[in-house]
């Protein structure tokens, strides 16, 4: 109780600030996303990263000086990603590590009685009960283009979400019984014809990444929920549900009417 009153004080005493405004151009450069947000839900993330940015432990690696435009790109994105959640949901992360671009993880590989050691070159990685670690580089090019379809910040948190509820297993923490059965139903039945599909050969939607492990799969999806949401509402319609539920978030309408609103404002010029 105490904690929690001091932790109030300690973030209305910060937002009595005024946001500084070399941040928001990073919010309207390096985050494509922001631009889709409504005027109530960009003043919610802007209030959300300055509270994210103070509470976090950042770290630059492999020389990178950490500098606000890392922290307000990085924390922006993870921000939205919780938008319709418990603005706390992420609380366990207490550190981000940033490299300049992608490093390599020294990686024990065994088949039978035979041990190797091999370098593995990463972009990302998220810890139960430890850090993110994120590229930089790959972070400004993903953030940058809200259609890619790959987002590496959305990805890792993802599976910071995943963790919360202490098992990797591709489902983070759910409301009710009825949510997790529909939850294993859609999710599984939607894994299990991608394993399928990339068995084929076949293109997906979702990659072929996204087959390694529930836990990679729901990242993954999530990626392309934000990123790529008509696309997977016309596929993936059940996958979509799911995740609209669970984000409390509809990217694909939230974007549709950002391409009405720009596309009536070009009338009016014209």
């Amino acid at each position: 109780m105490i904690f929690s009153w001091f932790k109030n004080r300690r973030r209305k005493a910060l937002l009595a600030h005024p946001f500084p405004t070399e941040w928001l151009s990073y919010l309207e450069t390096n985050v494509g996303h922001y631009r889709f947000l409504c005027d109530e839900e960009q003043a919610e993330i802007r209030d959300m990263l300055r509270v994210f940015i103070a509470e976090k432990n950042w770290e630059g690696c492999g020389g990178l000086v950490i500098t606000d435009e890392i922290r307000v790109t990085i924390a922006a994105q993870a921000c939205i990603l919780i938008l319709g959640l418990d603005h706390d949901c992420l609380s366990a992360v207490t550190t981000i590590l940033v490299y300049p671009q992608g490093f390599i993880v020294p990686t024990t590989v065994r088949k039978g009685f035979l041990v190797t050691e091999t370098d593995v070159p990463m972009l990302g990685q998220a810890f139960l009960r430890g850090p993110v670690i994120l590229a930089w580089d790959d972070v400004l090019r993903s953030g940058r283009d809200p259609s890619d379809g790959e987002n590496l910040v959305y990805h890792e948190f993802a599976h910071q979400l995943d963790f919360i509820d202490g098992i990797i297993d591709g489902t983070p923490p759910l409301s009710s019984p009825e949510e997790y059965q529909a939850w294993r139903v859609g999710m599984g039945q939607a894994y299990e014809q991608l394993l399928r599909d990339t068995q084929a050969g076949q293109y997906t939607l979702l990659g072929s990444y996204a087959a390694k492990n529930a836990g990679e799969f729901f990242a993954v999806a999530t990626e392309r929920f934000f990123d790529k949401p008509d696309e997977l509402e016309y596929y993936h319609p059940t996958l979509y549900g799911l995740l609209r539920a669970y984000y409390h978030q509809d990217p694909g309408r939230r974007q549709r009417e950002w391409r009405e609103k720009i596309h009536l404002k070009a009338k009016d010029t014209d």
